[in-house]
């Protein structure tokens, strides 16, 4: 049995809406607010519940007898290569973001004053370091 059979199996008032998503009563709630949960089952085999009513997706699954991993038939494969030079992802979104705020911050001073040789030179160390962070995300 897949994931969406194995859901919909457990739910109230089901209703196909497409070959792939469905509409059903809440069984934390039995959708008193008069609003359904969704059930998408997606190309990779994985099913995305949304509770239109605000119970959250854990209390849904729990109330079937079900955990998070019930939506998934197999284990989904990443598609994006680990990122080589001893950063993760997230820190190079954390150093980039970082220094686009201080770049941010020098050209909003501009407006109002030339930059100074400092300045400038802080602003070309901010770029430097975001075309570092792109190389090293590209593999380089």
């Amino acid at each position: 049995m897949n994931s969406a059979a194995k859901i919909l199996d457990r739910l109230r008032r089901v209703k196909q809406l497409r070959d792939d998503s469905w509409a059903a009563a809440c069984p934390v709630c039995d959708s008193q607010k008069g609003r359904p949960i969704s059930i998408r089952a997606t190309d990779d085999s994985r099913v995305l519940i949304h509770a239109f009513c605000g119970c959250e997706t854990e209390a849904v699954l729990s109330a079937v007898g079900l955990v998070f991993s019930d939506l998934f038939d197999r284990p989904i494969a990443h598609p994006v290569t680990p990122i080589r030079g001893g950063f993760s992802a997230r820190e190079l979104l954390e150093l980039a973001s970082h220094e686009l705020t201080v770049g941010a911050i020098l050209l909003s001073d501009a407006e109002t004053r030339p930059l100074s040789p400092d300045d400038f030179a802080r602003l070309a160390l901010a770029a430097a370091r975001v075309g570092k962070a792109q190389g090293i995300s590209h593999g380089g």
